[in-house]
């Protein structure tokens, strides 16, 4: 016997998992066509790298001899130990994608786990059609679609924000009453959730938890079984955050060390002297300059929409204006605006990442503007006209979206720094299983570092060892240091030839 499911309820779930479908292969399209499945950016060939030593079982690798020759961006070497700076939890995952040879999998389940969550916050928030929109607008988001074709960590943290969010509002929902699922599963899912988070990307955790603080503070005092709630997740999130310690320690060899300033030492949050590359340190004034800077193009980048991405956040706010959860999902953008103003770094190559977390709620508020703009489907007369008009605004916003920025914006980041996959065909096409060969990149280390991709551990099979070129003397040390193998030099100004010398 079929189960008696009414259609109404079928088929917006179908449509979102097409779109959640969708989001992922348009993933996939950016990965292989745009970023050609390679990092481009330090902080993608760190986790790679990170990811694959994982995907081996193993934390950290011996050092190499002379580890000043063989840089890999911000992955650092510390007595006798090799690792990347970041935290653990985003390495971890793509670990999973690196075993299989296929890391870039990783973001595209994830750009879809995304879209499902999405939908399901809009609907909640603001009916099932808003949902639906909702999820088409992160599907569509130039954010999501820059990130979730890279090897990027934010799309993993917009996952857990949007788990975290549905469990705590199901634990806690609108008007009191009791919880839509197990109360211990949704306690679970929540304290998960912020925990690795902050295993991921601690300040984001920060940024995420904020705006739900007075909820937890006021469960607190009141006590009772909200109060016991809100402990077990406190007591979780603590739990799995507190192994950043442990990773430290074990990386390091002490707890309270930041491999972060072993690359940089500056590389701290905070102000004042010390912090940030600037002699006066990090400054009030820099970090407003940078959040200027951030939020310009965030004003492009979150839907598509040139200068106007936001213009239906405030309609959607003005419609869900007595809903708690609306405002406090809302209140995660300038919370995370808030919080990254301690760090020294703005975001706005891969579009405004740091705020990225904030999409899927925006895109959830932005979609109860439309359906309020939109009024009532079952209209008759000439209000009819009025669902019809905003129908037809989206679907020019979505094309313009679709059709023009994003194959500018995301499709102009192809070959970005140089990194290509052309570039490493001549040294890709040579047996060098035996040799030593020092690149001399010019003009700067992404030259060399479109060649990592041929060695180890990027590349399991990877023999040749390959080296960067500092200057004479520490180049004749390298040299001293393999005295087995062949030495040649490699020019990436003049790829076609290995010179058994340095060029005069």
């Amino acid at each position: 016997m079929k189960p008696n499911i009414p259609r109404a309820v079928r088929w917006p779930s179908v449509v979102a998992l097409l779109l959640a479908a969708a989001a992922a292969a348009a993933s996939l399209y950016v990965s292989a066509m745009v970023f050609e499945r390679m990092p481009h950016v330090e902080d993608e060939f760190a986790n790679l790298w990170q990811a694959e030593v994982m995907a081996r079982g193993r934390l950290w690798i011996e050092s190499p001899r002379e580890p000043a020759s063989f840089v890999v961006p911000f992955v650092v070497d510390h007595d006798g130990r090799r690792f990347g700076k970041y935290p653990p939890g985003w390495p971890a995952l793509l670990a999973l994608g690196a075993a299989a040879d296929a890391p870039y999998l990783v973001n595209a389940g994830l750009a879809a786990l995304a879209v499902w969550l999405t939908f399901r916050l809009g609907a909640r928030l603001a009916g099932t059609i808003a949902g639906l929109l909702a999820a088409l607008l992160l599907a569509t988001s130039p954010m999501i679609l820059m990130l979730s074709g890279s090897m990027m960590s934010h799309v993993w943290t917009v996952v857990l924000t949007l788990a975290w969010m549905l469990a705590w509002f199901d634990l806690f929902p609108e008007g009191g009453g009791p919880a839509r699922q197990p109360a211990r599963l949704l306690v679970s899912v929540a304290g998960l959730s912020l925990g690795v988070m902050a295993l991921t990307r601690p300040l984001t955790a920060l940024g995420v938890a904020l705006p739900f603080a007075p909820a937890a503070l006021v469960s607190l005092i009141r006590g009772g079984v909200a109060r016991r709630h809100v402990i077990g997740i406190g007591v979780l999130a603590a739990a799995v955050a507190g192994l950043l310690l442990v990773w430290q320690w074990a990386v390091t060899g002490n707890a309270l060390l930041n491999p972060y300033t072993l690359w940089w030492p500056y590389d701290r949050i905070g102000f004042g002297p010390g912090i940030g590359p600037l002699p006066e340190g990090h400054t009030l004034k820099q970090a407003i300059l940078n959040t200027h800077h951030s939020l310009f193009a965030w004003q492009h980048d979150l839907f598509g929409w040139p200068y106007l991405s936001w213009i239906l956040i405030p309609v959607g706010l003005m419609a869900l204006r007595k809903r708690r959860d609306a405002w406090v999902s809302a209140a995660i953008l300038p919370s995370l605006v808030l919080v990254h103003l301690a760090y020294w770094v703005g975001s706005w190559l891969l579009g405004p990442r740091y705020f990225v977390e904030a999409v899927p709620a925006l895109a959830a508020v932005s979609a109860a503007g439309v359906t309020r703009l939109a009024g009532s489907l079952r209209s008759s007369g000439a209000v009819r006209l009025r669902p019809l008009a905003v129908v037809a605004l989206m679907a020019a916003l979505v094309t313009l979206d679709v059709g023009v920025y994003v194959p500018v914006r995301v499709g102009g980041l192809h070959g970005l720094y140089g990194i290509t996959r052309e570039k490493m065909a001549p040294l890709e096409n040579t047996d060098l299983a035996e040799a030593l060969v020092i690149v001399h990149a010019e003009p700067n280390w992404t030259a060399y570092g479109t060649l990592l991709m041929l060695t180890a551990p990027f590349r399991r099979d990877g023999a040749l060892l390959l080296a960067l070129s500092r200057d004479p003397v520490q180049d004749g040390r390298l040299e001293q240091a393999y005295p087995g193998r062949i030495v040649y030099h490699y020019y990436t100004g003049d790829p076609t030839r290995l010179y058994p010398t340095p060029k005069p």
